[in-house]
């Protein structure tokens, strides 16, 4: 009766609930486990972009597709737009431990500044995404197709990133081609003096000899048609992260006005709420690596 007695003791200490086995609040654990599955959803994102990337004989140069900077014309600038953005996530990401340590300090103005900052930022990346997104969606490229030239943009459907082409096959695909498209090309890469309209009466011969001519303007082959789907696929399901990040925090930040911490005696929320934007950010560095660096 007396062992019986002890066993029922240390049973009433392990059970009776009171203290984590993890030693960690409930919560927590439940945000690492929902950031671990979307670690494995991300990760066989990637590893599938991986597969069929390198089962193609040709990739698109990410030098080559993200060489624009809103506002900066035609200018050459590789990876520095997202290299802007970039930036942006990772100051975002030190504004939201900043939050996190006046929360544990239970300073609640500083956590309010420091969640407004960290929702700027964050806005800021998405807003950026969005530039990016519209220029490759609505800039007009050069591309070889069917014998012609047709002007194109990338899409989930078209991609216009394929090899250069070169020589003859240049110049009898300009002469295949319309006079709208010539002139166009001619226009967008200011290789006349001349209006949109007088290139449009100009002999198809003479744009042809300035397009030829041009060091400015690149032809290219189309390019593997999978790129855009896992591009803006993965982006677009990194970018709802972030946007599902900063509806977090503005609630953190309602929450904190509204003393709902400083009543509970603690900012536990806060920091779960960055253990989800610091995640948001180490994808994006997975991300960047995969589809803009390599």
């Amino acid at each position: 009766m007396a062992h019986e007695a002890t066993v029922n003791t240390h049973r009433t200490k392990w059970w009776s609930g009171g203290k984590s086995p993890f030693n960690i609040e409930y919560g927590k654990v439940m945000m690492w486990y929902f950031l671990m599955s979307d670690a494995f959803t991300f990760g066989a994102f990637l590893i599938s972009y991986g597969t069929t990337r390198f089962s193609q004989n040709f990739w698109p140069d990410p030098n080559v597709v993200f060489n624009a900077l809103p506002g900066a014309g035609h200018a050459n600038l590789p990876l520095v737009f997202v290299s802007i953005m970039t930036f942006i996530l990772i100051i975002s990401s030190v504004t939201m431990v900043l939050a996190v340590h006046a929360g544990h300090n239970r300073n609640k103005a500083d956590v309010q500044k420091w969640l407004l900052w960290t929702i700027v930022g964050g806005l800021a990346f998405l807003g950026c995404q969005a530039l990016e997104w519209h220029h490759l969606l609505t800039a007009e490229h050069a591309t070889l197709v069917d014998g012609k030239i047709e002007l194109i943009s990338q899409t989930t459907r078209h991609n216009p990133w394929g090899n250069l082409v070169h020589g003859p096959e240049v110049t009898a695909a300009l002469q295949n081609s319309s006079i709208e498209t010539l002139a166009t090309l001619v226009g967008e890469h200011h290789l006349s003096p001349a209006s949109h309209a007088e290139l449009l009466t100009t002999p198809k011969d003479q744009l042809v000899q300035l397009i030829s001519n041009s060091d400015a303007v690149h032809i290219r082959e189309k390019g593997p048609v999978a790129f855009g789907g896992f591009f803006y696929g993965i982006t677009g399901f990194h970018g709802f992260h972030v946007f599902s990040g900063v509806i977090i925090n503005i609630v953190m930040l309602l929450m904190t006005r509204g003393n709902v911490f400083e009543n509970k005696g603690h900012y536990l929320m806060i920091e779960k709420a960055g253990l989800y934007w610091h995640f948001v950010d180490l994808v994006w560095v997975f991300v960047f690596l995969c589809f803009y660096l390599i």
